[in-house]
């Protein structure tokens, strides 16, 4: 990772977040009558009457592993009390796992008291050979069999000039916290030319399985060099995969979503002369492969290829302005809505659908640095409507520079109440540099990937042996 110091607007590359909150369970959870991954006193209760005889069986059958059963057992009991201790099992496909990358490891958090800690995938640094080196937005999707898979920012042994930085399809197995992985491919386009060197960050999916990822370009001046590009399924064959470059010309880009409609919306974190700071909205048609006649019908100033002219649409949605400075984490609410975080001054803002500025849900006590509340920069929305973000915990440098600080990063949370945001919790602290969230809801379904034609064109990844 590329850690600096930098005067006025900061940027530090991302190391991912993923707060994983699922819907559906892998595995009962004795004792949780309303099937909402904890188990509380009144359940409890409730176990003991059908035990006593006072209830029937139909009163909580998740006190009934045992089908035949009619009755809970001593056993059964037990493992209720356990589980309203120690909290229910969770597995890749149950709610309350946090996934944070800090230091490029990938930790898994327990999403409940004491915020429990697993080490999914430790740097390359901590086990040379073995890590891998994760950062930024991390995203999921299926395999065609239903694999759990997620793309994140991987740049294992990228050296000083950044040539490797890229993205790695990983897939995800077992349950907390004895989760497994293994990497599947690695995507490495082609950059801008820029003052900074290559880094890697935002990922999403549009509907039929189709990967878009940002990366950064010049991060704290200069021209906007930052890309989207679109990569096209298969994306676990070899030697990375097929793409064709959206946009070339971001300043500082950064977190992604995709809407219902397929619709990307891409944050920008400031302003140059071609191109404002705020939200970016892409319509498609996107094209559905690297070939011409599919959309893809230019090439870019690396050689690489470019979206034909026309092709999409892309206007400015949200136009950076006093609540969101530099826009960084950007997050979709259901009904239309977005949460969009800003970094510099510690602002979470919520606008509209037309993108229209309605409230804040995290400001600051008071300006400057060091910010109290935290310094947001990805965001993450739970499907029980509890916001995750990545603080950076930003600081002033010796020089009058900003950026941030070691063991300051935080990971917190902003629970709903009636509809009103309170307070942030700390999730975890003393991290460094943890600044990229992304969200699995589950169950997520398996993409039906557009019909794609065997051409035959110029390599447009490399996959780097691990």
């Amino acid at each position: 990772m590329l850690m600096r110091w930098v005067a006025g607007i900061t940027w530090l590359p991302a190391i991912g977040v993923l707060a994983l909150i699922g819907t559906v369970q892998a595995q009962p959870c004795v004792g949780d009558c309303d099937e909402d991954g904890q188990v509380g006193v009144n359940e409890l209760i409730t176990g003991v009457n059908m035990a006593l005889g006072l209830v029937t069986g139909s009163a909580c059958a998740a006190f009934l592993p045992d089908a035949e059963a009619t009755q809970p057992t001593v056993a059964d009991l037990i493992s209720g009390v356990n589980n309203a201790l120690n909290g229910c099992p969770v597995t890749a496909s149950t709610a309350g796992i946090v996934f944070n990358a800090e230091a490029n490891r990938l930790h898994a958090y327990r999403a409940a008291p004491g915020f429990p800690r697993q080490t999914v995938i430790p740097s390359d640094n901590d086990a040379p050979g073995e890590g891998r080196d994760i950062n930024g937005q991390i995203c999921f999707t299926r395999g065609p069999r239903g694999e759990l898979r997620f793309i994140a920012g991987e740049d294992t042994g990228q050296g000083a000039s950044h040539l490797t930085a890229g993205w790695g399809l990983f897939e995800l197995e077992g349950e907390f916290p004895t989760f497994t992985w293994r990497q599947l491919n690695e995507f490495i386009p082609t950059y801008q030319p820029a003052d900074d060197e290559a880094e890697n960050y935002g990922c999403g999916f549009l509907s039929d399985g189709r990967l878009v990822t940002t990366d950064v370009g010049n991060q704290a001046g200069g021209a906007g060099t930052g890309q989207l590009i679109m990569w096209f399924p298969p994306l676990d064959g070899v030697n990375g995969a097929r793409y064709c470059k959206l946009d070339i010309g971001i300043a500082t880009a950064q977190q992604i979503a995709v809407d219902e409609q397929d619709r990307i919306y891409v944050a920008s974190a400031r302003t140059t002369g071609a191109s404002p700071g705020g939200v970016a909205r892409y319509s498609g048609p996107f094209p559905t492969s690297d070939f011409p006649a599919d959309g893809c019908g230019r090439i870019d100033p690396t050689g690489a290829p470019l979206v034909s002219e026309g092709r999409i649409t892309k206007e400015l949605f949200i136009r950076a302005d006093g609540n969101i400075t530099n826009p960084g984490g950007i997050v979709l609410i259901p009904g239309g809505d977005f949460y969009i975080a800003s970094v510099l001054n510690g602002v979470i803002a919520e606008y509209d659908s037309a993108g229209v500025f309605k409230r804040r849900v995290l400001s600051p006590p008071r300006p400057g640095l060091p910010t109290a509340t935290g310094n947001p920069l990805g965001l993450g929305l739970g499907s029980d409507g509890t916001l995750y973000f990545a603080d950076i915990g930003l600081q002033l440098g010796s020089g009058g520079g900003i950026g941030p600080g070691r063991n300051l990063g935080k990971v917190r949370r902003i629970r709903f109440v009636e509809g009103q945001p309170q307070p942030p919790e700390i999730m975890d602290e003393s991290l460094n540099f943890p600044d990229g969230i992304g969200i699995l809801e589950l169950p997520i379904p398996t993409p039906t990937p557009i019909p794609m034609e065997d051409r035959t064109r110029r390599p447009t990844a490399t996959l780097r042996p691990s």
